[in-house]
């Protein structure tokens, strides 16, 4: 099990990106529903291409940093992990509150793998930088695309439920080693 410290952070960093997929509910409700999780993995890869054009160059035009791109990819990995699970919809067809739910269960599901893995690790993650953390979610999301375009045929691998919850995972790490 991970050590309380890991795990007050953890909760710490969640809370926050609940927060904004709260909000973002309240404001658009679940029009999300309609992107196909090949949609969705695109626009990770979106954030996480942006995080390392700010790393390597520390340029940045809009005003968000790499703490809102990372929060991005909890929040986009989550709904991946549950469009996977229901299936993507012509419409909006659950409600805010349901949706809320649904993330809820993801990011304990996510949390639950943290505590494994950190046992494992042996935290490994908290003597990386933040450039290698982004380095490896990209690993992730290309992974991920690769087995997309394969129809989710693995022969070795898992699946790409376990590389969006390594994505929040690390994200979440960044998170925390960035707060």
């Amino acid at each position: 099990m991970s050590n309380s410290k890991t795990l007050q952070e953890y909760d710490q960093q969640t809370a926050l990106c609940r927060e904004l997929f709260v909000k973002k509910a309240h404001d658009y409700g679940t029009a999300w529903r309609v992107l196909r999780p090949a949609s969705l993995t695109d626009q990770i890869f979106i954030k996480v291409s942006r995080i390392r054009t700010l790393q390597t160059t520390g340029d940045a035009k809009i005003d968000e940093g790499q703490r809102t791109e990372f929060i991005g990819v909890v929040n986009y990995a989550a709904m991946a992990l549950i469009q996977t699970e229901k299936g993507y919809s012509d419409w909006a067809d659950i409600s805010p509150d349901d949706a809320i739910k649904a993330y809820d269960d993801k990011i304990a599901q996510a949390k639950n793998l943290m505590c494994l893995k950190n046992h494992d690790y042996d935290e490994a993650w908290r003597r990386m930088r933040v450039e290698s953390i982004t380095d490896i979610i990209m690993m992730k999301i290309l992974r991920t695309k690769e087995i997309e375009d394969n129809n989710g045929n693995t022969l070795v691998s898992e699946g790409v439920d376990a590389n969006y919850l390594d994505m929040i995972n690390y994200s979440i790490f960044a998170l925390i080693k960035t707060a």
